[in-house]
């Protein structure tokens, strides 16, 4: 067993054993409470930038496989866990956690108290960390945490975005959509392939005037990784098609969305990451259990406005989990309604995003999100 050490801005550090790719590595030390869904999170690029720590103890058991990838590599900057398992067990896995992160440069380390760690962060706050295998000075280590970049004006979107325009989903179908890709996961794609539209995706600094010219029913703004306030771009477009168009936001896209109406974001202490945060639905006072994964929110100052309609708030903090514009074809929402992993409590607002597209094409008032 090779020796690993996380050390953190904070002068703290974990000794533990390596597992992955050997080396070194840093970023922001988070946490995520999914007990399943490693895969889906390790390449979710919502996770870019970040050392991601997973509370449930035992890591790795059902191994990996080629279907449950959210993009075409692992986005973490790094991987923390209490215990990883060297075999894989289940009839779907074609291969080991260990050896995948390996293949693809991850560095990971395990043997390290996870919940001493968790603790620490939501005390402290997410903290800047770094991963290193093989012998090591700590104190060093941390000194090497405290001169990494802050998450804080950070623009990662631009640097997870596709390269260039591509289309999915069937070439007939019903309703065109163009998504703005700022770190998007695959079953976003899946979800509204399976609702009727084709989907063209734009990288994330495509100007409004460009997005409009493909002709789409209706703009869809993806999860992403980074601060929200650093995408002045995406503000911009997004101010442009306000009202031109109908607007879905998720994650990042909810918060660029809250920004270019004239709201404001904060960075949580610690962030909402896992697949089991409890969302009330204000419209119908549902409660629905979603799955999360952001730093970010919009402050709930955006709701002076008349115009603006508070539709989800998050029961463990209080904090805003999606709006609509009471008049124009517009909402979003923070949570992740398309999972991978999680529940699928809120698959419905993709079924609202197509009403919302066939209610504008029709000339009528577009209904509400989770109006239902």
């Amino acid at each position: 067993m090779i020796p690993a050490y996380l050390a953190l801005e904070d002068g703290s550090w974990h000794e533990g054993v390596s597992f992955g790719a050997p080396g070194q590595a840093g970023g922001e030390v988070v946490f995520n409470t999914s007990l399943t869904g490693y895969q889906e999170v390790l390449t979710d690029p919502s996770y870019a930038g970040q050392i991601v720590t997973m509370t449930y103890p035992h890591i790795g058991n059902y191994g990996v496989n080629a279907e449950d990838v959210e993009s075409e590599r692992p986005q973490v900057a790094g991987f923390v866990v209490r215990e990883v398992s060297m075999v894989a067990s289940s009839w779907r896995a074609s291969g080991e956690l260990h050896r995948y992160l390996c293949d693809r440069g991850i560095v990971g380390i395990s043997q390290v108290d996870t919940r001493a760690l968790t603790r620490r962060l939501r005390t402290r706050g997410a903290l800047r960390g770094v991963i290193s295998s093989g012998p090591g000075d700590p104190a060093r280590l941390v000194e090497r945490a405290r001169v990494l970049p802050s998450m804080v004006g950070l623009d990662l979107a631009r640097t997870v975005t596709t390269s260039e325009p591509y289309e999915t989903g069937e070439p007939g179908a019903p309703f065109r959509v163009v998504a703005y890709d700022f770190g998007m996961k695959r079953n976003i794609l899946r979800l509204l392939a399976a609702a009727g539209c084709r989907v063209r995706v734009i990288p994330a600094m495509t100007c409004a005037e460009d997005a409009l010219a493909a002709g789409p029913d209706g703009v869809f703004l993806s999860n992403g990784p980074g601060d929200p306030e650093a995408c002045t771009y995406a503000i911009e477009a997004c101010r442009r098609l306000i009202g031109r168009v109908p607007l879905f936001g998720i994650c990042l896209g909810h918060q660029i969305l809250g920004l270019a109406c004239g709201g404001r974001t904060y960075k949580l202490k610690f962030g909402h990451r896992g697949a089991n945060h409890p969302v009330k639905n204000l419209r119908t006072g549902r409660i629905e259990v979603t799955s999360q994964n952001h730093g970010f929110a919009v402050d709930e100052s955006l709701f002076s406005r008349p115009e603006y309609e508070l539709t989800h708030v998050n029961l463990n903090d209080g904090t805003v989990e999606g709006f609509r514009h009471r008049e124009l074809a517009m909402y979003s929402v923070q949570h992740h309604p398309e999972a991978s992993p999680g529940p699928h409590d809120a698959h419905y607002l993709f079924a609202d995003f197509i009403a919302m597209m066939r209610a504008a094409r029709a000339g009528r008032a577009a209904p509400g999100a989770g109006a239902r």
